[in-house]
């Protein structure tokens, strides 16, 4: 029995392609006119904030019975030479599918009324900035009574959500409501969509299945839980240099200072490139699989994807997938910037020499100092040229804003292909800093749409004590750590990793888990046993059961083709079983091995 039968997943009943109704799950009463008042958001930080914020802004204006306001995306707002062709929101997400989509939950519009406005711009309302663990409670008793008196309430989101992860059962309508924006009404405008399908099929192009890997490189992250000594040269101060930062900010209660060797260890670090490589291999990938590299940036730079091109030559990214004009048509026309073009200082006469030594004083006198090394433009690779210049980190030019908008849009492209993956390995989730990360983002949509797909969750800890077995032979692991990687990642595709998944990321990110809230099953299949966790909390299982109408003729081809993917999920099973342990993945088996190298030598 596939994933799909077993978890009775209600997006595709496995056709992630379908798309069905989702009256079954309108809240009651339907909303009116005659709401409380306005809530208007401005929403700080990149994609996966963004996207975790925009579904508990819905949920608490739905919850309050207020209109919503457009929010307010400010990694575009603040960027000023952005395309003119789009609004704040309407840069990443398509407007009219927004307000169609949740138009029976929850009254959206895109500004406040005229009379409002200018009472709005010079601060006359009362603004809040929640915590991203703010509880529904929180809103009734504090922000409800202003919304009322006031009409409009501002709320300013800089932690990647408004609203606890895991709500009270007595109100799981509002859990489903946040699915319903996620998976529905949330769609990129369709100029991402279409370049992001375009992507897909020139991937697919190659005739053999695809890997997406986001290696979780983020400057933040890497400094709040200080890895900074698992990088080198000017990377390790750039992290120190933001932990700092974040130790002034009250974000991080540490001292400044710490073993990242030991946090590494703990599993509180990434996965190095190199690393990820070296356990792909000894799943038995060959060494021509393609790997899609999502994420906008990766910190530290190409050098640290060295080791990985060398395993896997076929490592590609969108600029490999499009074109220059491509990607320049996605961002649109925006106001050009001034050039930064490097020139050399203008060589001095020989008159000018001469003047300076006459300048110079009596003699003898020593040698005058050495001139100061020039920088030049390769050595400023990025945003964090400035360190070689200066000891403080300027204020984000014009040219770093506009990067910072640009890279929501390659994000967003890396999440469509990241989900339609054949399999999807993060190097980085679960970190336990309390904000949502685009990995588990795109594990709870991959789960969602489609539960049996190849998900890997691995976990990082374990990996670090392999690792360190066989640090000193790391290209030439011996047979038994090569089967106890194969173990360890084959339990992160299963049960028990769909578990531990739920246990480590759901009480920070609903959406990377949105099981069973987000799932109904067909009545003619088994109920499936419901599974819970130490708490008490349903893992997955106990899902409700499916509406007459979704059961009826519109559902009898998304059940077929359920039934074909169940039993393709048997026959896989039933191969291994016959094959052993070492029997290589229905993934990599569609691939011929490269002769060159085996993962068991």
């Amino acid at each position: 029995m596939g994933y799909c039968q077993v978890l009775g997943v209600f997006a595709a009943i496995c056709k992630p392609k379908k798309q069905l109704s989702w009256n079954w799950i309108l809240l009651k009463p339907l909303p009116n006119e005659n709401t409380n008042g306005f809530i208007f958001a401005k929403i700080f930080g990149g994609f996966e904030k963004i996207r975790s914020s925009i579904c508990d802004l819905v949920t608490i204006s739905r919850l309050l019975n207020a209109t919503l306001v457009i929010p307010e995306i400010q990694e575009s707002t603040r960027s000023k030479q952005i395309s003119y062709k789009f609004k704040s929101f309407s840069y990443l997400y398509d407007e009219e599918q927004f307000i169609a989509s949740l138009k029976n939950d929850v009254n959206i519009v895109r500004s406040l009324p005229e009379h409002l406005k200018a009472a709005r711009r010079s601060n006359e309302f009362p603004i809040f900035k929640p915590k991203n663990s703010a509880s529904p409670n929180f809103y009734i008793k504090e922000i409800l009574p202003n919304l009322k008196k006031a009409k409009v309430v501002g709320l300013i989101i800089t932690e990647g959500g408004c609203l606890k992860s895991i709500l009270p059962p007595s109100i799981s309508e509002f859990q489903r409501l946040r699915c319903r924006v996620a998976f529905h009404a949330l769609q990129f405008r369709s100029e991402i969509q279409t370049l992001g399908r375009q992507m897909v099929e020139r991937l697919r192009a190659w005739g053999q299945p695809f890997l997406s890997y986001h290696p979780g490189l983020v400057r933040d992250t890497l400094a709040y839980h200080g890895c900074a000594e698992l990088f080198q040269d000017v990377h390790t101060e750039l992290i120190q240099y933001r932990r700092a930062q974040m130790i002034r900010q009250g974000i991080i209660s540490d001292k400044l200072n710490v073993d990242s060797h030991l946090h590494r260890e703990n599993g509180s670090c990434p996965l190095i490139p190199e690393e990820v490589g070296l356990l792909l291999r000894a799943m038995g990938y060959p060494s021509k699989t393609i790997i899609y590299l999502a994420g906008s940036q990766t910190f530290g730079g190409q050098r640290l994807l060295i080791p990985l091109r060398a395993m896997f030559a076929n490592l590609v990214d969108r600029t490999s997938l499009c074109s220059k004009t491509e990607l320049s048509d996605l961002v649109g026309p925006e106001t050009p910037l001034p050039s930064d073009i490097f020139q050399l200082p203008r060589p001095k006469s020989e008159s000018e020499l001469k003047e300076e030594w006459n300048r110079a004083g009596p003699r003898p006198r020593p040698l005058p100092p050495p001139p100061e090394r020039l920088i030049y433009p390769h050595e400023k690779e990025g945003w964090y040229g400035w360190i070689t210049e200066t000891d403080k980190e300027p204020d984000p030019s014009p040219r770093d804003l506009k990067m910072q908008a640009h890279r929501l849009l390659w994000d967003a492209l890396d999440y469509i292909i990241s989900v339609e993956a054949d399999a999807f390995f993060p190097g980085f989730n679960n970190d336990g800093s309390g904000w949502p990360d685009f990995s588990g983002l795109v594990m709870g949509q991959r789960l969602y749409e489609r539960a049996s797909s190849r998900t890997y969750r691995p976990d990082r800890k374990t990996i670090a004590a392999l690792f360190d077995i066989t640090r000193d032979n790391m290209y030439h692991p011996k047979h038994d750590w090569t089967l106890s990687v194969k173990e360890l990642l084959n339990k992160s595709l299963s049960e028990e990793g769909l578990i531990r998944q739920s246990l480590l990321s759901k009480p920070n990110s609903f959406l990377s888990h949105p099981l069973p809230e987000c799932s109904c099953r067909i009545s003619s299949l088994e109920i499936t046993k419901q599974t819970e966790g130490k708490d008490g909390r349903v893992l997955y299982g106990d899902e409700h059961e499916c509406p007459k109408w979704m059961q009826s003729a519109e559902a009898v081809g998304v059940q077929n083709d359920d039934i074909e993917s169940a039993e393709d999920d048997n026959d896989v099973v039933e191969q291994q079983e016959r094959n052993g342990p070492d029997f290589t993945t229905n993934l990599t088996s569609m691939i011929d091995h490269d002769e060159e190298w085996d993962p068991n030598d």
